[in-house]
């Protein structure tokens, strides 16, 4: 007599610094079949320890996260658990951090504003071994591929931002000095200084001040006004 073998539920970590998120999306997911929460960590550093015990199928997290922020969590997996696919919730605006998402090596990107069903159909998708993005940010990527940047839709600054600058810039928008801002990325306070002015030449920014007050919009509520 033989019996089933019981099917496994795929676990998922995730990584939030806002335990009532955490403790929704844990609800939200442990109520679906084949899939469960099995770790909630809330920073980069957390979450590399809890891949190793853990042992996930899937990893979300959010983009600001308190010290090294989501990016730079997706580029480390990509280089020491390639094997384990990477989903982004976040509330920053999909049109400029979707595609650095997935150039980092991210699976997916979704907005936090989206509808659970939305949410459920990405993490089915990415287990799967497939990539999700919206249609809209799916036809914007097909238009850059098919016309270039030149007709890529205008109107999102901070696209002209790399990577580097992008995080220099949340940092300013959490309020830390250049010193602070120097410590935490491994660089010298001269190289953020430089990364400041481009920063403020690329979105037309008259002066520090008005790149702190962009930064923290950023920060606060996802976007900046747009020049």
């Amino acid at each position: 007599m033989t019996m089933a073998a019981k099917t496994i539920p795929r676990g998922i970590l995730l990584v939030d610094d806002h335990p009532l998120l955490l403790e929704g999306l844990q609800r939200m997911i442990n109520a679906e079949p084949g899939i469960r929460v099995c770790g909630m960590a809330g920073d980069v550093q957390q979450a590399l320890q809890m891949v190793e015990t853990a042992k996930p199928a899937l990893i979300i997290t959010d983009l600001t996260l308190p010290g090294r922020n989501g990016l730079e969590l997706i580029k480390d997996l990509a280089a020491t658990h390639p094997e384990i696919p990477v989903l982004v919730l976040s509330m920053h605006d999909e049109m400029i951090y979707a595609e650095r998402v997935l150039r980092a090596g991210g699976r997916g990107y979704v907005m936090k504003d989206t509808p659970p069903a939305s949410l459920l159909e990405a993490i089915r998708a990415v287990l799967g071994g497939g990539v999700f993005a919206s249609p809209t940010v799916t036809n914007h990527l097909l238009r850059s591929l098919s016309g270039g940047k030149a007709n890529a839709k205008p109107g999102f600054p901070l696209e002209c931002l790399t990577d580097r600058e992008m995080e220099v810039f949340e940092l300013i928008g959490h309020a830390k000095s250049n010193q602070e801002i120097a410590s935490q990325l491994g660089i010298s306070p001269r190289t953020v200084d430089a990364h400041r002015s481009h920063i403020r030449e690329k979105l037309g920014l008259a002066d520090g001040g008005e790149l702190t007050r962009h930064a923290i919009r950023w920060i606060e509520v996802g976007t900046i006004d747009h020049q």
